[in-house]
């Protein structure tokens, strides 16, 4: 034990981040395969356990099983925790349970919540982490006080609060998981503008990011004096949200109350209250394009983020205007256009591959519906047009290892196990012609 100790001492925070997520998931699947997780009227397989344990932890939200039918309250509480765990961050939660215990946090703890909350200073970690984990508890809590009133209506009060925890929970960490059953996800309460609007709101504050959260807190909602990554957030998340809801009113005129809830839930969270196979493939690419960027750095979803997105248009927007990238009276550091065209080539690459492997295990599937699947996947998003349940075995691991991907970050994943130094020697510099 003492030997596996000190090898993960010796390991980089991102791979140690990447290994706790590996975990998680292993552990997740165990318990959702137990006797005492399982109904007594259903089955659960190894591959679907894994599945589903992924989907928490990853916070996607893509089900193999009807998580209410298939689960006991046992079962579905291990969901709910899996996806809180994976929401904040398995060494966010792990910090927490140190400081609860009264232990002191060392270096390697602080270097592995800085890598996971992309924070680029190691000064006050301890208080930010105490300001996440207290800003989570009060965002949930107030998604389960506001949704209560809404179940309470269809369900017994104990289980429309057990709905209420669930569904909080899920929200505000941009996992769209329910335990309605039937697979009907919140189908049922398309019409209710109070929990459409209160799934919203916890889906964004859990997408912008905590660091974002506190810094317009600090700030006191002044703009000018947030930072500049605030600001390119809260702009980028504000036009993607209005672009997403026009265009989905325009494609397929689902009411603008529908088109602003899957505008805002195609950023990761993956809630739906109609069945997306209705859609039109102009509605679905609309939605697979707000999946494939979704949410912020240093939140509990997944994308390429939307700082990406904001970067790379700037660098197309600089070469009509001939100035360099920035916003905001500030200039971007050089570095961020390599980094952010990295990124989104990545997982453009991930998902071609993914797409086209699932192509050749799913012929009888149309290109639109397997594209959108793993997009999903990806993304961390959850939203299906229906064809998940059904899938082969095969076609289910590779959504795994999608979902995983997206989770951890394809970048991430292939920089962790290169572990070489920066060459010192240069060749000579020699121009190529490009475009």
């Amino acid at each position: 034990m003492k030997a596996i100790v000190h090898l993960l001492k010796k390991q980089p925070p991102a791979r140690i981040i990447a290994l706790g997520f590996a975990l998680a998931i292993l552990l997740g699947a165990a318990l959702l395969k137990l006797p005492v997780s399982v109904r007594d009227t259903a089955t659960v397989s190894w591959t679907d356990a894994l599945f589903t344990s992924t989907s928490a932890v990853c916070v996607t939200g893509l089900i193999a099983v009807d998580t209410a039918d298939t689960f006991t309250p046992f079962g579905q509480a291990v969901v709910a925790g899996l996806i809180q765990v994976g929401g904040l961050g398995v060494t966010s939660i792990g910090m927490g349970l140190a400081l609860a215990a009264g232990r002191r946090i060392s270096l390697k703890g602080r270097s592995l919540v800085r890598e996971a909350l992309n924070v680029d200073s190691f000064e006050g970690m301890v208080r930010l982490v105490r300001a996440v984990l207290f800003m989570t508890l009060c965002f949930e809590l107030a998604g389960v006080v506001c949704s209560f009133p809404v179940f309470i209506q269809d369900f017994p009060p104990l289980h429309a609060l057990w709905i209420s925890i669930f569904h909080s929970i899920a929200a505000f960490n941009n996992s769209g998981f329910d335990i309605l059953g039937g697979l009907r996800n919140l189908i049922p309460y398309h019409d209710n503008v109070w929990l459409n609007l209160v799934t919203c709101g916890l889906i964004i504050f859990g997408g912008i990011g905590f660091l974002v959260v506190l810094d317009v807190i600090k700030c006191r909602f002044r703009f000018r004096k947030f930072t500049l990554h605030t600001k390119v957030v809260l702009t980028t998340t504000a036009v993607l949200l209005a672009a997403g809801t026009v265009l989905l009113q325009l494609t397929d005129g689902i009411g603008w109350l529908a088109a602003f809830f899957h505008s805002t839930s195609a950023r990761t969270a993956g809630f739906s209250t109609m069945p997306l196979g209705e859609l039109s493939n102009a509605g679905l690419f609309v939605l697979t394009i707000l999946m494939f960027i979704g949410a912020s750095p240093g939140s509990t979803g997944g994308g390429i983020k939307t700082t990406t997105f904001f970067v790379l248009m700037q660098e197309v927007a600089c070469i009509f205007s001939k100035r360099r990238p920035g916003a905001f009276h500030r200039r971007l550091p050089d570095g961020a256009m390599r980094k952010a065209a990295t990124i989104a080539l990545l997982g453009m690459i991930v998902v071609c591959t993914g797409t086209f492997l699932l192509c050749v295990l799913e012929p009888d599937l149309t290109l639109m519906q397997l594209l959108f699947e793993d997009v999903s996947a990806f993304g961390t998003v959850g939203l299906s047009t229906g064809i998940t349940p059904d899938l082969l075995d095969a076609s289910k691991l590779i959504l795994i290892l999608t979902m995983y991907t997206g989770r951890v970050g394809a970048f991430t994943l292939l920089s962790i196990w290169v572990e070489r130094p920066e060459p010192s020697a240069r060749y000579t510099e020699e121009a190529i012609t490009i475009g």
